[in-house]
């Protein structure tokens, strides 16, 4: 029993420390051993969908366990991020982390999460501009007569967006802003529905990631004025850029990422993060994007949370001066 009493709390503290670390490290050696799910906050449709199934199906093909994906649309991206934040830390629920993940903070005054706390970045994957279309229907062919014909016509034109927040609801509100114009915002649940009225004609205009759109765009089903980027882009072909095709200054780039639940051991972020970047690296992959206007990035974790940081100050000034709230 004497001897009880000389372990010391220092050296109590630091043999749970090597005890946790060693726990940890064993769990990393042994994961996965069981199905993982990756959780997108949209529906079926858009790349979102597209990077967490390419991914997805990779990393079964890997790791030899069964990997889900499960779409949780609706609320703004807002309940498919909480259902991830509410999920158990171990590395088997993933989250496809979308644009409005560092927008929603500056929108919502209350989150059911908090995007900091909740969550640990694990890479940012790749990024696309956003590409602004119009239907046939609407009587423009170039920006500047699209500003012309929406100062004509306060009001008259409606765009599509995937929810309050998503990069092409914010791509559109920062256009309006710069541009002074007045165009009605309808959103929808995800890429897929708001294309589909885009082309429909429900809807008249909208900005949208290259993958979700080039398509309908080489068929000639969408007139395609400009991209988000500072550069004209190679996904574009001989498509401009909105900031030399009227709108000086402008610049959106859309990006994509991983993140798990807070608290995930961080030899098993490791793993993932060693993972997903050498899949995201693979020529099959690169080329499958490429062919859809995404370029790969495959960052550190570091890197990812620094972007998030960035991105968050920077579209909360774009919300705050655009008078962005919920609708």
């Amino acid at each position: 029993m004497k001897l009880l009493h000389r372990i010391t709390l220092p050296a109590l503290l630091t043999a749970l420390l090597f005890a946790a670390a060693g726990t940890a490290q064993a769990q990393a050696q042994s994961y996965p051993d069981k199905p993982i799910r990756i959780i997108v906050p949209y529906p079926p449709g858009g790349f979102n969908d597209t990077l967490a199934r390419t991914v997805g199906a990779k990393l079964q093909d890997g790791w030899g366990q069964t990997v889900t994906v499960e779409n949780r649309p609706g609320g703004a991206t807002l309940i498919g991020t909480d259902a991830a934040a509410k999920s158990a830390p171990d590395g088997y629920t993933l989250f496809i982390t979308p644009f409005a993940f560092a927008v929603n903070q500056s929108i919502f005054k209350k989150l059911p999460y908090d995007p900091i706390k909740d969550f640990a970045p694990i890479t940012l994957a790749a990024s696309t501009p956003n590409l602004l279309v119009l239907s046939p229907t609407v009587p423009a062919n170039s920006v500047k007569e699209l500003i012309a014909l929406a100062k004509s016509k306060p009001g008259f034109l409606s765009y599509a967006s995937t929810g309050i927040g998503s990069s092409n609801h914010l791509s559109m509100e920062l256009f309006k802003q710069m541009a002074g114009v007045d165009i009605v915002h309808v959103p929808y649940k995800g890429s897929g529905p708001a294309v589909t009225d885009l082309l429909g004609g429900q809807v008249g205009l909208m900005f949208d990631n290259v993958p979700n759109i080039i398509q309908h765009v080489k068929a000639g089903k969408l007139k395609a004025l400009a991209v988000t980027t500072p550069k004209a882009s190679p996904h574009a072909p001989g498509v401009p850029t909105v900031a030399e095709s009227g709108v000086p200054g402008y610049e959106v780039e859309v990006w994509f990422g991983f993140a798990a639940p807070a608290g995930t051991p961080q030899p098993i972020l490791d793993k993932l993060n060693t993972k997903i970047v050498e899949i995201l690296n693979m020529p099959d992959v690169k080329a499958k994007f490429a062919g859809q206007g995404v370029d790969v990035i495959g960052s550190t974790q570091a890197e990812f949370a620094a972007h998030l940081t960035r991105q968050s100050a920077m579209w909360a000034k774009v919300v705050r001066d655009a008078g962005v709230t919920p609708e």
